[in-house]
C-alpha cells in the first residue's frame, strides 16, 4: 500500500486536502479514486485512508482509525557524519534512516570535499530532510529522523555537553554513549556493549579520508570511544552502514 508523509494534523474521520508533493506522487503511481493509501505525519502511528477525489493539482483523502504501529529500533542513535561528496551523502542518509537512526548531525570537517556557505547549507539540509521523509515512506517508519543544521566538527565537539535535543514531546538528555570509528583505534567492534543501552547515543564518522588526527583528539576529549573494523579500511558510506547493521543484529533492531 502506498505510504505518504504529510506535515498536516491528522485525526480519524478527517477529509484531508493532500499536499502538492503527495498529489504529484499519487499521479505518478497512477492511483485512482477509491484506492487505499496510508498517511503519517511523524508524530507516531499512521492512518489508513481512501483517495476520495483526484484532480490535476488537488486531491483529498478520507482518514480511517489511527493505527499505533511503529517500526523504530529499541535503541536511539544519532549519526554524526562528516559530509561526503557527490551523491554519497544522499545515499548514506537514506540507508542510515532505513537502518533506524534517530537523527543525523551533518558535520563539516578538515577533509570534507564539499564546502557550503550558509545559504547552500540550508538548502542542502532541506533537501536531506525531504529525503528522510521519502525514506520513511518507503521503509515503513512513522517517525521521521531530523536532519540537524550543519556544524563545524570542532565547534560541535567543544560544546560543554553534547546533547540529544528532542522536540517538546521528549526531554533533553545527554548522549549516554559516544563512539568514533577510526582505523587508528586499538579497540574493535566487540568492545561495544552486548545489550542495547537505555540512553541515546551517537556514532561519529568522518568523510572521505576520515577525520584528521586533531579532530580525533578532540573527539576523544569529548568522551568518544574509538573503535576500528578489522584490518580493512572501509569507505565512509560503507563503514556507517556496516556498524548500524551490526548493532541492529546485536541489539535487537531487526
Amino acid at each position: 500500500m502506498p505510504r505518504f508523509f504529510t506535515d498536516a494534523p491528522l485525526h480519524a474521520g478527517a477529509l484531508l486536502d493532500l499536499p502538492e508533493t503527495v498529489v504529484r506522487h499519487v499521479q505518478v503511481l497512477r492511483l485512482k479514486t477509491g484506492d487505499a493509501l496510508t498517511l503519517f505525519n511523524g508524530t507516531g502511528g499512521e492512518y489508513p485512508a481512501v483517495l476520495m477525489t483526484l484532480e490535476k493539482r488537488h486531491a483529498t483523502a478520507q482518514l480511517g482509525e489511527h493505527d499505533t504501529r511503529e517500526a523504530e529500533t529499541p535503541y536511539r542513535i544519532t549519526l554524526a557524519q562528516g559530509i561526503a561528496g557527490g551523491d554519497k551523502m544522499d545515499w548514506l542518509l537514506e540507508k542510515a534512516i532505513e537502518l533506524g537512526v534517530t537523527d543525523v548531525q551533518p558535520l563539516s570537517t578538515e577533509r570534507s570535499v564539499i564546502r557550503l556557505d550558509a545559504e547552500r547549507a540550508a538548502k542542502r539540509v532541506a533537501h536531506w530532510q525531504a529525503l528522510a521523509q521519502a525514506a520513511c515512506e518507503q521503509c515503513g517508519r512513522n517517525r521521521v529522523p531530523r536532519i540537524l543544521p550543519i556544524r563545524p566538527i570542532a565547534a560541535w565537539l567543544q560544546e560543554r555537553d553534547l546533547r540529544d535535543i528532542r522536540d517538546t514531546r521528549d526531554a533533553v538528555t545527554s548522549y549516554g554513549w559516544r563512539v568514533l570509528l577510526s582505523p587508528r583505534a586499538d579497540s574493535g567492534f566487540d568492545s561495544l556493549p552486548r545489550e542495547a543501552p537505555s540512553e541515546p547515543g551517537v556514532l561519529l564518522f568522518g568523510p572521505e579520508g576520515g577525520l584528521s588526527p586533531q579532530e580525533e583528539t578532540l573527539a576523544r576529549e569529548a568522551g568518544f570511544t574509538a573503535i576500528r573494523l578489522g584490518e580493512r579500511v572501509l569507505r565512509t558510506e560503507t563503514a556507517g552502514m556496516a556498524v548500524l547493521a551490526a548493532l541492529a543484529a546485536r541489539w535487537g533492531g531487526w
